[in-house]
């Protein structure tokens, strides 16, 4: 069981890499951004007292600076998955446009589906529909005939999040086709799927689309904190990515996967926003001190918190004291 604690220590994860980050809004210098990022989300897993395992993260050892595929992380004491993508949206950051985000989860060990950098195809919804309601092998004007009447709405009425990629030209005709409504977005479709499970506040109902692999993952960790329900198909675009599957342990890449595939055990979730959205604020530098604004959920008891917290800077600009101290 995963100590109700371990929600606020993710949490604090989530922070400091934002914080990290936001330090690199608009410089235009993407290697340094992610460099900087995932070294502090590294060292900041390293201060907690668990036994971690990374299983989704930033590629394989000899890729990224730290958060590679089964890289060990903690101090010792409970054994966990760690899922984690230090910046959601790296472009968005050097760029500083909206919806970047630090995100991790930890759940039990051998519980998280373990991903190399892939893609992923994704259905998802919201919670409060029957189990099933929509397929990713169904097509696009099917699903939303089924969720327009399990709304009672028309489907007119229906909202789609997809990304805006040319791969999705064929998708993005079909829903136009079947009078839904598009909200596509630049980057960051693990916001995209969080803003399913609360329709009536994001305008968002349904997500559709390929994406990355992780972030497939790090979105059926925040989903099966509210009950939300999601599909995926992994997706190799090269024979570097097949055989980065075969190296995860994955024989069956075309499988249909559930929600339960990718998430099978009790997990905790946190979220931090960089550069803001609709989803989170951005990191606030003013006055001596750092804001940072943190969804976090735990799956277990489907709590869902959202916190700003300040912190203080000493003159040079740093924190005063470390987030973990």
């Amino acid at each position: 069981m995963l100590d109700r604690m371990l929600t606020i220590e993710v949490a604090r994860v989530t922070e400091a890499t934002a914080i990290a980050a936001a330090r690199h809004r608009g410089l235009g210098d993407e290697q340094r951004a992610h460099e900087a990022a995932v070294t502090v989300m590294a060292q900041a897993f390293d201060a907690l007292n668990i036994e971690g395992r990374v299983v989704v993260g930033e590629g394989e050892e000899g890729q990224t600076p730290a958060l590679w595929l089964d890289q060990p992380l903690g101090r010792g004491g409970l054994a966990v998955d760690i899922a984690c993508t230090a910046i959601e949206g790296l472009t968005q950051v050097v760029k500083d446009l909206p919806e970047a985000l630090s995100v991790a989860a930890l759940a039990e060990r051998d519980s998280l589906m373990k991903v190399p950098r892939v893609y992923m195809e994704k259905i998802a919804i919201g919670p409060g529909y029957p189990d099933g309601l929509v397929d990713l092998d169904a097509e696009p004007a099917e699903n939303l005939a089924r969720l327009a009447e399990a709304r009672g709405v028309p489907i007119t009425d229906i909202t789609v999040c997809i990304l805006d990629r040319p791969r999705h030209a064929g998708l993005i005709g079909a829903v136009r086709e079947a009078g839904a409504r598009l909200r596509l977005i630049s980057d960051g479709d693990i916001a995209g799927i969080i803003h399913t499970t609360n329709p009536d506040e994001t305008g968002i109902d349904i997500y559709m689309g390929i994406g990355g692999a992780p972030q497939g993952v790090l979105a059926a960790a925040a989903l099966a904190c509210t009950g939300g329900q999601m599909q995926g198909r992994l997706v190799a675009r090269s024979d570097d990515q097949a055989r980065a599957l075969r190296r995860a342990g994955i024989d069956d890449p075309r499988r249909k996967l559930s929600l339960q595939d990718m998430v099978r055990g009790e997990v905790v979730f946190a979220a931090t926003g960089i550069t803001g959205g609709s989803l989170l604020s951005r990191v606030l530098f003013s006055d001596g001190r750092v804001r940072t604004h943190t969804l976090s959920m735990r799956s277990r008891t489907r709590t869902i918190r959202t916190s700003r917290v300040f912190r203080r800077l000493a003159a040079n600009g740093e924190l005063l004291n470390s987030i973990f101290s």
